[in-house]
């Protein structure tokens, strides 16, 4: 049976770049926050991603979005979208 569905468009991440020293990769550092219900906090995590640059656009310090397409390579599958803000 076939179905009729679209595919949802993966959504934007947003983050800041922490290293930019690999050929067309960053590491971006992505924080979310969200509200424990066991413990009764905010919480707060901190996750990185290497993201595909291929133009390198980014370095250090810039906020950057990026999104989630098709695996890259081992750990890379998030790709750049935008440079949000330039720290330069």
């Amino acid at each position: 049976m076939i179905s009729s569905e679209k595919k949802t468009k993966k959504t934007l991440y947003r983050g800041v770049v922490v290293s930019d020293g690999m050929d067309k990769t960053i590491v971006v550092e992505h924080e979310r926050t969200y509200s424990d219900a066991r413990v009764h906090k905010v919480m707060r995590t901190i996750k990185k991603y290497k993201v595909h640059d291929e133009s390198e656009q980014a370095s250090v310090g810039d906020i950057v979005e990026f999104y989630e397409g098709r695996p890259a390579s081992k750990t890379k599958y998030m790709y750049l979208a935008r440079v949000v803000k330039s720290e330069a």
